[in-house]
């Protein structure tokens, strides 16, 4: 139901970009949207966006977020495998989902939640939204091709999103009135010694890149972290640093005129929103309009 005028189901959506272990700048520019006083309707998330996007959507804050990550390695997320489909197995990550996830499906959420991931066999984007596959729908959505194989739902293997939509704002577009977009994904410099690491890991880097220059024409505020190119794709260690670095670049964008325009008008909403519940509930004590 529109609820929103011209089509809108939510006012304000936030899109978050994979981009590995870049995606921490996620958690720095959600303490910043958090201090602007902006609640989510709807968040859509790829790859690191979607690991970010999830526990969000859970009702975790950004630094206890971070304090789940604090000191984890990447083998704690990865187990190696007989290099078939995918260098490692997922199961790592996994488990970390499963057991620190409070939600066990998409509608147990807080905040509605998609999960995008791309079908290997029918190379299509597909967007989770809804049923018992949460764990399964954001492992996929970050099983980087070749570095980890493809997770199965329902007997279709599918692989990290941000091979066909890294930047997942034409997801919830037409959904919202605001979309708020953080992109955590630019494009890495080319490697001082080339490997088979580095290597890979810029080729998927400039393909994602590629597909997102539609959906950043789509935001109504785009946050992109400049500086985290630096920093491996899965680089845990400098986890606070790419935090801070978002943050940074989250504050210079708020800060400007345009988006605390946006702002203000969230504030207004939320406060037409407490009217109507306090009108509701008078209704209600007085023992008017039912449940």
């Amino acid at each position: 139901m529109a609820v929103f005028g011209k089509g809108y189901d939510h006012f304000l959506g936030y899109a978050l970009s994979g981009g590995g272990a870049k995606g921490f700048a996620h958690l720095g520019a959600l303490k910043v949207l958090e201090k602007c006083g902006l609640k989510p309707d709807v968040i859509a998330g790829t790859s690191a966006g979607s690991l970010a996007g999830v526990f969000y959507a859970d009702g975790y804050h950004p630094e206890e977020i971070l304090d789940l990550f604090r000191e984890k390695e990447f083998r704690e997320f990865a187990e190696l495998a007989i290099p078939k489909t995918g260098l490692f197995k997922s199961t790592g990550l996994h488990g970390f989902l499963k057991k620190n996830l409070r939600a066990r499906s998409f509608e147990e959420l807080q905040v509605p939640f998609y999960a995008v991931a791309t079908d290997w066999n029918r190379a299509q984007t597909v967007v989770f939204s809804e049923g018992d596959e949460l764990v399964d729908a954001v492992v996929a959505s970050c099983s980087v091709p070749i570095v980890f194989q493809p997770q199965y739902i329902h007997g279709v293997p599918y692989v990290d999103g941000g091979l066909l939509k890294n930047f997942p704002v034409s997801v919830i577009r037409e959904q919202c009135r605001y979309v708020i977009g953080v992109n955590v994904a630019p494009i890495i410099p080319v490697a001082e010694k080339d490997t088979i690491r580095t290597m890979a890991e810029r080729t998927f880097n400039l393909m994602s890149n590629s597909n997102t220059l539609i959906d950043k024409t789509h935001c109504d505020i785009l946050i992109e972290s400049k500086g985290v190119e630096r920093y491996a794709m899965f680089d845990l260690d400098n986890m606070d640093k790419i935090t801070e670095t978002g943050y940074h670049h989250a504050a210079i964008k708020m800060s400007e005129k345009e988006s605390w325009t946006i702002v203000e008008k969230c504030h207004k909403h939320y406060q037409r929103q407490e009217k109507v519940r306090k009108h509701i509930q008078r209704l209600r004590e007085r023992g008017i309009g039912g449940n």
